[in-house]
């Protein structure tokens, strides 16, 4: 039985509206979230000429993504910025949620009082590396969303962030209707002569940046022991790439890159068991 590669159709209620999304960013990852968003055909190139267009034409938010809006790099500004709001884009359209990446820290620091004027509801401020949000300010900017009553959240990396239905609605919208954030796939077994191997893959929910698809095609036909499996996992992930970095986060102790890897193989882990207790 030849392997697949499942892919998944998004149905979406009355009783999950899509949040629309603005992006403030600098740098080249949040526009990686964006290409993914959209399912930008030229955007995954990972397969090479293997590519079978897995997940081209399932999906596109391109109509929910109300602007992507580039400022200066960190590096092309001043240390310290007296001003931040000079810097801040002069308008913005109505959206109800921002993703937040690459930013000036003063900007980003500012960043709650403008989303606050102009209406927006969320922020989310991923977190590739810590050296671009140290926790000190992040728990600044979560203080001041707080003090003005905007969800936020600080996913260490993207691909870590949950739903919380109770706390974050805004937000859990945009993990369940985007269907991104921590990663969630159902694998199917098949057995080939005397071993166990992954025969389908079906992405629910993709990290952010889309490298669940590629870690689901490549996994397919693995075999399940598990030193094998996370070889495969681990060669997938890091070359998609994943754009995390290698530094060690003073608080987790790992570089992030390893955390992101973790996360899929954890995925894969729990994938593997459903299946096993469905069978």
């Amino acid at each position: 039985m030849k392997s697949v590669i499942k892919v998944f159709t998004l149905e979406f209620t009355g009783e999950t509206k899509k949040p629309s999304l603005i992006f403030i960013y600098s740098g080249e990852f949040a526009e990686k979230v964006i290409r993914n968003l959209i399912n930008d055909p030229s955007f995954c190139k990972s397969c090479g000429i293997y590519c079978d267009s897995c997940k081209y034409n399932v999906y596109s938010f391109v109509q929910d993504i109300r602007a992507a809006m580039q400022l200066p790099s960190p590096a092309e500004l001043p240390a310290f910025i007296d001003n931040p709001e000079k810097y801040m884009p002069r308008k913005i359209p109505k959206a109800d949620l921002c993703i937040a990446s690459g930013l000036h820290k003063d900007l980003l620091l500012e960043l709650p009082a403008y989303l606050h004027k102009n209406g927006v509801n969320g922020l989310i401020v991923p977190i590739e590396n810590s050296s671009e949000v140290p926790s000190g300010l992040r728990r600044q900017v979560e203080e001041r969303c707080m003090e003005i009553q905007i969800e936020s959240a600080f996913p260490k990396p993207f691909c870590s962030l949950e739903a919380d239905e109770k706390d974050k609605p805004l937000i859990s919208r945009f993990v369940n209707s985007f269907n991104v954030g921590k990663p969630e796939l159902d694998i199917s077994t098949e057995t080939r002569g005397k071993h166990d191997v992954i025969g389908s893959a079906v992405v629910r929910r993709s990290a952010p940046c889309g490298s669940t698809w590629y870690v689901a095609k490549k996994i397919l036909g693995t075999r399940i022991e598990r030193s094998i499996l996370y070889d495969v996992i681990a060669k997938a992930h890091h070359s998609y790439p994943c754009t995390a970095t290698m530094n060690v986060d003073p608080e987790l102790k790992e570089p992030i890159l390893h955390i992101g890897g973790y996360i899929i193989r954890e995925t894969v882990e729990k994938a593997l068991e459903k299946h096993r207790k469905s069978v």
